[in-house]
């Protein structure tokens, strides 16, 4: 199929993807989006597939009340709204975390790549899995930890793997994003790192958290 005319400056985003990747991408449509968009709202039908080439998302859920729980991040060299290519409903809402370049793929020009590039049909199944996983862990934390679990489970997955007695400093995170993925209260969630700050746990900075030692299963 013929792509469609790109700027340099999206040829060189999309290069930057898998090769499989690379290939839906250019099915796609070319948007840009400012900070703080939402790309999609939760429980509107699903049509496109997004291939984020530069910048990052939030995966998130509200309530009646307006209090939000957040899934996750998406940063480039990713795609989301895979979820929904059955033509069913956005099962979270999906906001910029700052500008955005994404491409936008029907849910034809998708099942089109399927049938050129079957084995990209794996990657997606496996998307699938990796992102119902996470949700479930997110769920089962959300019941059977409380909020000091619960924020050291979020502390952790900032984290990643590595070893946790030596000193990892976590950039670009609030008290308020901590306070979504937990669902709970920013002052909440403020007043227990300000305790292990004290306890010599942690320490504390503009948008920035440093884990000096494994942190405590209770406190």
């Amino acid at each position: 199929m013929n792509a469609p005319s790109l700027s340099a400056t999206h040829e060189k985003l999309i290069a930057a993807l898998n090769p499989s990747l690379r290939a839906l991408a250019l099915r796609g449509m070319i948007r840009s989006y400012k900070k703080s968009s939402v790309i999609i709202n939760e429980g509107d039908e699903g049509e496109s597939l997004f291939v984020l080439l530069q910048g990052t998302v939030k995966v998130f859920a509200t309530d009646e009340d307006g209090r939000e729980i957040t899934y996750g991040t998406i940063e480039a060299g990713d795609y989301f709204g895979e979820m929904s290519l059955d033509g069913g409903p956005r099962s979270a809402s999906v906001m910029t975390l700052d500008a955005c370049i994404c491409s936008v793929v029907t849910r034809a020009a998708v099942r089109d790549h399927l049938a050129d590039e079957p084995e990209f049909a794996l990657d997606l199944v496996a998307q699938v899995i990796r992102r119902a996983r996470s949700a479930t862990e997110t769920a089962r934390n959300m019941a059977l930890l409380d909020v000091y679990g619960r924020v050291v489970a979020t502390l952790e997955s900032y984290q990643g793997p590595g070893s946790a007695e030596a000193p990892v400093e976590l950039r670009q995170i609030t008290h308020q994003a901590i306070a979504s993925r937990v669902g709970a209260s920013r002052e909440m969630v403020s007043r227990l790192l300000k305790d292990l700050e004290k306890g010599g746990y942690i320490a504390l900075g503009v948008k920035r958290i440093s884990l000096l030692k494994k942190l405590p299963a209770r406190w």
